[in-house]
């Protein structure tokens, strides 16, 4: 099942990346049908809603993304079934991102780090990472992404924004990540 969410969320970022056209830097508030969450992206953003399996457990991943400049910017969320692992369902997200995007792993000091944002829970799979990798046509690209969970009730509601570019600008990634609002 790791390879279909691995492969459907890589067909997710192609499909943004061939379709978005908007001007660099026109930030705008947007929201995610069902939840409170919030978020900020620096273009008008494409959308799509696909069933998944993050790991083993099936969830609706909501994904809003857009292209900013040469940046293809994407948040996607998704909320768990009652009783879920969020550490276990957020890890193997992050296997399957890094993977996609050929990120060498382990991971080297430095690439990742904690990431926590006020509302959120604080679990140790809750993290930043920068790192360099590929796109599916071989060409370099940097990835700066962020995970993190809040809680919904009884559910949880696991949260991944990610920035791909050639050279990250710090600000698009900081200000995209800072706009994560639960």
């Amino acid at each position: 099942m790791r390879n279909h969410s691995s492969a459907l969320l890589a067909s997710l970022f192609g499909a943004l990346t061939l379709s978005a056209c908007s001007p660099a830097q026109n930030w705008r508030d947007v929201t995610f049908e069902g939840t409170a969450l919030k978020v900020q992206l620096p273009c008008k953003p494409d959308r799509t809603t696909r069933s998944v399996p993050l790991g083993v457990v099936p969830v609706e991943l909501q994904v809003v993304g857009c292209e900013s400049g040469a940046a293809m910017v994407a948040v996607m969320t998704a909320a768990l079934p009652t009783g879920a692992d969020a550490s276990a369902v957020m890890a193997a997200w992050q296997k399957a991102t890094l993977d996609n995007a050929r990120v060498n792993q382990p991971l080297a000091a430095g690439q990742q780090q904690a990431w926590q944002r006020p509302g959120q829970l604080p679990l140790t799979t809750s993290m930043r990472v920068q790192a360099p990798g590929q796109r599916a046509n071989g060409e370099p690209v940097n990835m700066d992404a962020v995970w993190g969970a809040v809680a919904e009730g009884e559910r949880v509601r696991l949260v991944h924004a990610v920035v791909y570019d050639r050279k990250i600008s710090a600000d698009l990634a900081n200000t995209l990540f800072d706009g994560i609002k639960p």
